[in-house]
């Protein structure tokens, strides 16, 4: 396989428009015309856009993201769970069109990254499931695709053959439990794709709580070196590598993936004022304080 010894790696949390971060990531004081998607462009080069599994958004609403982050910039759709979650659908060529619709704004603003067709534990690998995938990967031929899968039944040779062939292959951390797959460091193209869920064992599987319990884990520095390794290894076999941690609730991911930054680039990075109180750890990856700016008011 052919190597980039040139590398671009893309950084960022999933999502960013989450209430509790407000006044953990975001000041607790907005300043007037405070724009969230702008603040996490300051940090990040890259987002994957989290409330595109909920519902499809508009192309009015995915134009509008344009101004806010700077031309260097990606955006990571994930695709709406009807394709995904639903009990087996056929893909309806009306809600494919309307999500490739929606995609064409960012597209023809060159910042669309990977299209992210993320399944359930409970996706398996079988007959069924594989021709479920190759009709979701007809419906989107014009996209750059990553397929992810939590179910260890999908480590086997055929199965990882059947990835490769759809597109991307999304390498995922999450907790170490019976049938769950473990950390992977697979590359099947010129991206590579990998999502940090926390591993949040106790709740992963629980029922009758709030989802955003599951991904309540904040990684440990020796946790987050042990993907460092990774990373480096698919850098090596990657043109891209877009790198997302999902363990969103409370402002835990956009500060380990500041961290995961700081450790690839063996630098200070920038911090926002009120993410470095809530989690002081911080400062040891963090740059020394600049003068206040637009959205350092109110912290």
């Amino acid at each position: 396989m052919s190597t980039y010894p040139s590398s671009r790696f893309w950084i960022g949390p999933s999502g960013w428009s989450y209430p509790d971060w407000h006044g953990v990531v975001y000041p607790k004081r907005k300043p007037r015309g405070f724009k969230p998607l702008a603040f996490i462009a300051e940090h990040f080069n890259a987002v994957e856009v989290n409330s595109s599994f909920y519902a499809i958004p508009t192309p009015r609403v995915t134009e509008s993201w344009i101004p806010l982050v700077p031309a260097d910039f990606r955006f990571a759709f994930k695709l709406t769970r009807n394709f995904t979650h639903d009990p087996d659908p056929v893909p309806a060529p009306v809600a494919l069109t309307a999500f490739s619709e929606a995609l064409r704004p960012v597209e023809q603003a060159d910042r669309l990254g990977p299209v992210l067709m993320q399944f359930p534990w409970s996706f398996r690998y079988t007959a069924g499931a594989a021709e479920r995938l190759r009709r979701l990967a007809d419906g989107l031929a014009e996209f750059e695709r990553v397929v992810e899968v939590r179910h260890a039944s999908w480590a086997q040779p055929a199965a990882l053959d059947l990835l490769r062939h759809i597109g991307g292959y999304c390498n995922i951390d999450q907790p170490r439990l019976r049938n769950c797959l473990g950390p992977t460091q697979h590359v099947f193209g010129p991206t590579a794709y990998v999502r940090l869920h926390g591993r949040n064992a106790e709740k992963w599987f629980a029922e009758n709580i709030p989802g955003y319990e599951r991904y309540n884990y904040l990684y440990s520095h020796e946790e987050l070196r042990e993907w460092i390794g990774r990373l480096n290894a698919i850098g090596k076999q990657a043109e891209h590598v877009y790198v997302f941690a999902n363990n969103h609730y409370w402002g835990q991911g956009p500060a380990n993936a500041l961290e995961l930054r700081a450790l690839l680039e063996d630098k200070p990075v920038a911090v926002p004022a009120q993410l470095l109180v809530t989690y002081p750890r911080l400062s040891r990856i963090a740059l020394p304080p600049r003068e206040p700016g637009l959205f350092d008011a109110g912290v």
